[in-house]
């Protein structure tokens, strides 16, 4: 039972449209499973899958069950494009986004998420914007394109990402904005969102500081205009996936990482309530924040 004790769905409900779901990746270094109990425990709408090195987040037919096991809908999918996922499903970037939509299409999840090239893959980069756009238009799936930042070294910034690591400098049809890579780019996530506009399809709801880290804290805890941004796509009538991933792998104890994925439920439902509400303060971490959560592997110079 990955839950603590007194965890039971919270009974305010967002905006219409908007669907409020728990990543996998949020459990790590714990299994999918995991995170499928804890999101039904805790009354989350439904599941982004991380596809990485956890053999369940690459079989459908493992992810099928424990989707129905749980009663929850797999409404997301991430693309295998972090450093640490590589090599899983092979090593060319092309067939491994055409798998995720095909992955997609069989667990009934609409949108799939999917990092800009690493610098390194220049042939692959060359064509990704046509790519995405024409499996888009193939399969019916959106594929939302997310938003990097620079990689910070000791004496420079490091350009990872082609054709870039800002969508708003590229032609994509649609895109996911995720807090804490705006927090680290040094970007705001509200101006982000007002950029993006229709483009906007699936959000990341977490949080950052300036410090230039990948941090993945939970929403209310850096220094991101986080309530504005929620505040802002209620009034506007934005409909999506406002997918909570945040990093916990250095909680000590379960109940610890229930809390802050609890908290961070919280905070979503609370600022995506249409009308007035009390403010929501998240409690701070019992733990250290689990900076560099999607680090590069290799040191910067």
């Amino acid at each position: 039972m990955p839950a603590a004790d007194d965890a039971r769905p919270l009974e305010t409900a967002p905006a219409p449209g908007i669907n409020v779901t728990l990543s996998t990746a949020s459990v790590y270094p714990r299994k999918a499973p995991y995170a499928f109990e804890m999101a039904a425990d805790l009354g989350f709408d439904g599941v982004e899958v991380m596809v990485w090195g956890d053999k369940v987040t690459q079989d459908d037919v493992a992810l099928s069950h424990l989707s129905a096991d749980f009663d929850m809908p797999i409404r997301s999918i991430h693309a295998p494009t972090l450093i640490v996922s590589q090599q899983v499903w092979g090593a060319k970037p092309g067939p491994k986004l055409a798998k995720t939509v095909d992955m997609a299409h069989s667990l009934g999840a609409s949108t799939v998420v999917v990092h800009p090239p690493f610098a390194w893959q220049r042939k692959y980069s060359r064509k990704f914007v046509d790519e995405v756009r024409d499996l888009t238009e193939d399969s019916g799936i959106t594929i939302a394109v997310e938003n990097m930042y620079p990689w910070r070294g000791r004496k420079r910034d490091y350009m990872a990402y082609l054709p870039g690591w800002d969508p708003t400098e590229h032609d994509y049809d649609a895109v996911t904005l995720d807090v804490s890579h705006a927090a680290s780019s040094r970007q705001s996530c509200l101006d982000l969102m007002r950029i993006f506009g229709d483009r906007l399809r699936h959000i990341h709801l977490t949080d950052g500081t300036d410090s230039g880290r990948d941090e993945h804290l939970v929403p209310g805890r850096g220094t991101q205009p986080v309530r504005e941004l929620l505040a802002e796509i209620v009034h506007h009538g934005w409909q999506g996936d406002v997918a909570i991933e945040i990093g916990t792998r250095k909680a000590r104890t379960a109940a610890e990482r229930c809390d802050d994925v609890r908290q961070a439920l919280a905070f979503a439902r609370t600022y995506l309530t249409p009308g007035a509400h009390p403010e929501f303060v998240p409690t701070p971490s019992h733990h250290r924040p689990d900076d560099a959560w999607e680090a590069p592997t290799t040191v910067l110079e």
